[in-house]
């Protein structure tokens, strides 16, 4: 076998496709519309860079009623988006409409871009996941956010990396809190890597041996005390939702409080509907921010 009970490569493709009865060019021609018109509909500003190179950037959507520099009343929190695209497609540009409830609900929102594979390494994409939120952090109050009030979420790969950022030792490696991150949505996550050396995706991520124990969330400790929430949805494969379990199961065996659901109806995509206006996410994420 090469992964559990898939003995091929074909099998491996088939459990972990999230395109199953999709139309690719139809799904991204209607995110990027919507999209647009979210960047049209609020207050951003676009393409902050939080890093050194040109993919180092998020777009920072304003809380409603707040300045572009936060002058105006308190402090929002912060909400940081994670995209999704198997690490090595995609950016930040084709999902602003993931912002739209959440402004209309006070919470400023980074949706953050990041280079691909195999332009960078895997680990490297992890690295500016990390930087984009430690440059959040610091410098909150040119944001107009409150560096008490950072909450994330993110979407298939962008899920792997939010279980990445609950990993990381903030206070040991970047000199902040422990505790810098208030509640944590992963969407149709990927917390084990082990199967896709041997899946299609192996030509662009080139994972190492190395980088599936590095960066396999599934086996490593969760060093942040977050209140944490992960999703899967019950008409997309069934491997999305037996790696939540396994990454809840992981996490709940080390003291951390996480609740895991599975969305029947839902599918790899249509899941981000739940960022509307009144929508479970919405609702979720502003629970994090009392």
């Amino acid at each position: 076998m090469l992964y559990r009970d898939l003995a091929t490569q074909e099998a491996i493709d088939r459990a972990y496709d999230p395109m199953r009865g999709r139309d690719p060019a139809a799904l991204l021609a209607d995110w990027r519309a919507r999209s647009a018109a979210s960047r049209e509909r609020h207050r951003v500003t676009l393409d902050l860079p939080y890093g050194p190179t040109l993919a180092e950037c998020l777009d920072l959507f304003h809380a409603e009623g707040m300045g572009e520099e936060g002058a105006e009343g308190e402090p929002a929190p912060c909400h940081l988006f994670f995209h999704g695209g198997y690490w090595r497609s995609l950016s930040h540009k084709e999902f602003s409409f993931v912002v739209d409830g959440l402004v209309a609900s006070g919470i400023t929102v980074a949706v953050v871009n990041y280079a691909l594979c195999p332009s960078v390494a895997f680990g490297e994409v992890v690295r500016q996941s990390r930087a984009a939120l430690a440059w959040v952090h610091r410098n909150a109050a040119s944001l107009g956010v409150d560096p008490h009030q950072l909450s994330i979420s993110g979407h298939s790969a962008g899920g792997h990396l939010c279980a990445m950022l609950l990993d990381t030792d903030w206070a040991g490696e970047y000199g902040l809190r422990e505790d810098l991150i208030r509640g944590a949505l992963s969407i149709s996550g990927l917390y084990d890597l082990a199967p896709f050396p041997w899946s299609w995706l192996q030509p662009k991520l080139q994972l190492t041996g190395r980088d599936v124990i590095d960066y396999s969330p599934v086996g490593l400790p969760c060093r942040v005390p977050a209140e944490v929430r992960l999703v899967a949805g019950g008409e997309e494969s069934s491997e999305f939702a037996r790696q939540m379990q396994a990454y809840a199961e992981h996490l709940r065996g080390q003291g951390i409080g996480v609740e895991s659901a599975v969305l029947e109806g839902d599918d790899h995509f249509s899941l981000l509907e739940h960022y509307r206006p009144g929508g479970r996410f919405v609702e979720g994420i502003t629970a994090f921010h009392p």
